[in-house]
């Protein structure tokens, strides 16, 4: 009897996403969006979505993925790797971006560095960076720039974070 509990436990198992959302019959462009927009939302999700199959290892390989992903959110337990740090900063990454500002201004005492990395950060959108920057600005320069950017909803979600 654990013989068939564990044979049906693992045909459960090996049912993949693939069986209820065809995404390989979509077009490759259409496919390297989704992986780009799973990286966004989880660095653990593509990491599985690697794991699924060949093409969608070798989308989630190609490096425009990397520009997608939060380093902030990547579980501290996995270690993120220096090369995978380094290859996101190289794409522009905006937590990247984010967190050279961070440690640019406050680590280093290189304010006006880290106020370009911040606000390149912001500017693309990361919310973190919005925060960060606007705030910064407000504080140290008495500057209220980016303040006109936060909406009722993003002040929610970055209480979440902050």
């Amino acid at each position: 009897m654990a013989e068939l509990c564990q044979i049906s436990l693992i045909s459960y198992m090996n049912v993949t996403l693939m069986d209820y959302f065809p995404i390989l019959e979509l077009p490759e462009e259409v496919q390297a969006l989704v992986v780009e927009r799973v990286a966004g939302n989880s660095f653990t999700d593509v990491y599985g979505l690697r794991a699924s199959c060949k093409t969608m290892k070798a989308l989630a390989e190609r490096s425009r993925v990397n520009h997608f992903y939060d380093v902030l959110s990547i579980p501290r337990r996995l270690n993120m790797p220096p090369e995978l740090f380094k290859t996101c900063y190289a794409e522009r990454n905006p937590s990247t971006l984010y967190m050279k500002g961070v440690q640019f201004f406050f680590t280093f005492n290189l304010q006006e560095e880290g106020l370009d990395f911040m606000k390149l950060a912001a500017d693309e959108g990361y919310e973190r960076a919005v925060y960060t920057y606007a705030m910064t600005r407000k504080i140290f320069l008495g500057d209220e720039e980016y303040f006109a950017r936060f909406t009722r909803e993003s002040v929610v979600r970055i209480r979440k974070l902050v």
